[in-house]
C-alpha cells in the first residue's frame, strides 16, 4: 500500500480507535438499558446514539468519510427517515405508555 492510499484511507490505529469508540457507545446503550431513567431521556440517548455509531459507521468503515458528497447524500436521507419513522410510531408509544400498556 502507497502512502498515499495510507492516508486517503485511514490506518489501522484509525480503524481501531473508531471500533473502540463504537463498543464504548453500545455498552453505554446496554448500561442505560438496566438503569432506572426517565423513559424519554433514554429514548433520546439510544437514538442520539445509534446516529452517532451510525454515522461512524458509514463515514470510516464504508470509506464514505473521503468521498464528502456521498456521506452527505447517504446521511441526509437516513435522517430524514429517521425522523418520520419517529414521529410516526412515537405518539401511539406514548399514548400506550400513559394508559398503563407496557
Amino acid at each position: 500500500m502507497t502512502a498515499h492510499a495510507e492516508t486517503a484511507h485511514g490506518t489501522t490505529k484509525l480503524y481501531v480507535s473508531v471500533w473502540l469508540w463504537l463498543v464504548a457507545m453500545t455498552l453505554i446503550e446496554v448500561f442505560l438499558a438496566y438503569e432506572h431513567v426517565p423513559l424519554k431521556l433514554m429514548l433520546v440517548l439510544l437514538l442520539g446514539l445509534s446516529f452517532i455509531k451510525a454515522a461512524l459507521i458509514v463515514s470510516y468503515f464504508m470509506h464514505l468519510r473521503w468521498e464528502k458528497m456521498s456521506l452527505v447524500l447517504t446521511l441526509i436521507p437516513i435522517a430524514v427517515v429517521c425522523l418520520c419513522l419517529m414521529m410516526i410510531f412515537f405518539p401511539d408509544s406514548f399514548r400506550l405508555y400513559e394508559l398503563g400498556i407496557r
